[in-house]
């Protein structure tokens, strides 16, 4: 019998190409989301790769701990992958309080639904933010959590120390969490990628919307930081890459795997790319030419990040594959294929 996988903000850009790698993988997926930062294009877009036109989809709010007890209640749920959370650095600091009420609450509530049902594995979404501004490169999972430079990366750390105290006192309950750097790119189809609401956050979807037209000029935040170029280093991770460590995390959890109750998994390439090469490098790969400047630095960015992948790479039997160049063609396939829409 086929095992069953919650996705969580599962119509979101990250839970989007989670799904369709879930359904190749040979899982029955339910996705849950409250279409607060998505749109239900991309879900259909999710169905049109997948074949699956009656992929279950429950629009609702995970803050809502009703909603979730009755989710858990309909389905039997072998393991749910939690990405339902806001997601913005910079926002985090101008708007802690929302930050803190939905991206703790809503965790708390998978929580608390999944020991009233007896147990369940749980995937956390988590992030490289949880390392802070971080003495040594590259990270480990052994590294310091340093305290957090945003209120999203507070977010994180404080979700992973429910996970694990949760684990700790109940081990009907598995966990996992994976440490991601910054996710990039689209499904190689151009029907699912990432589709901010307003403004976008993220670096990517700037590139992209600058050189179609949407935006008049990407600004870089910093030019000043003590790096070869002056601007942040960042790991990038390719999506499709990225949604395949979900599979393997899932796999290792509902075959059960894994090792200890609660581990942590660092989720990139290893490789650190500053944001003015990755400027360059998108130029380069799609015969653009791109109009940016250089702005102030914005609140809450670490200097630099990059992670030591080689435990992912031996225990989940996972390691990166797309290039950089294949993922920077893939963003521009899929904001050429919204223009046409």
């Amino acid at each position: 019998m086929k095992k069953r996988i919650l996705v969580s903000g599962g119509a979101g850009y990250i839970g989007s190409h989670v799904t369709v790698e879930l359904i190749a993988a040979g899982y029955d997926v339910v996705v849950a989301d409250n279409m607060s930062n998505c749109d239900r294009s991309c879900f259909d877009g999710v169905r049109q790769i997948t074949g699956r036109s009656e992929l279950p989809f429950v629009e609702m709010d995970f803050c809502d701990a009703a909603a979730v007890e009755r989710l858990f209640s309909r389905y039997k749920i072998d393991a749910v992958i939690h990405f339902a959370a806001f997601k913005a650095v910079g926002e985090s600091v101008a708007e802690p309080i929302k930050y803190y009420r939905n991206n703790l609450l809503s965790f708390l509530n998978v929580l608390e639904a999944a020991r009233n049902h007896g147990g369940c594995n749980v995937l956390f979404s988590s992030s490289a933010t949880v390392y802070g501004e971080a003495d040594k490169l590259p990270v480990t999972e052994q590294s310091p959590r340093l305290p957090a430079t945003s209120p999203y990366g507070n977010t994180k750390q404080i979700c992973e120390n429910m996970l694990r105290d949760a684990i700790a006192a109940d081990p009907s309950i598995r966990g996992i969490a994976l440490r991601y750097f910054n996710p990039i790119g689209a499904h190689p189809s151009a029907l699912i990628g990432e589709l901010p609401r307003g403004v976008p956050n993220n670096l990517v979807p700037f590139i992209t919307q600058t050189a179609i037209g949407k935006r008049a000029c990407l600004s870089i935040f910093g030019n000043d930081y003590p790096t070869p170029d002056g601007t942040c280093l960042r790991d990038y991770i390719d999506i499709v890459d990225l949604a395949q460590a979900h599979v393997c995390a899932v796999t290792r959890m509902v075959e059960g795997r894994m090792k200890e109750g609660y581990e942590i998994f660092n989720v990139g390439t290893g490789r650190p790319v500053s944001v003015a090469e990755l400027v360059t490098e998108f130029e380069k790969v799609n015969g653009l030419k791109l109009n940016y400047k250089f702005a102030d630095r914005r609140p809450g960015d670490v200097i630099a990040i990059w992670a030591d992948t080689s435990r992912a790479n031996e225990e989940l039997g996972w390691k990166a594959k797309r290039t950089l160049a294949e993922t920077l063609a893939s963003a521009w396939a899929w904001e050429k294929h919204l223009a046409e829409q």
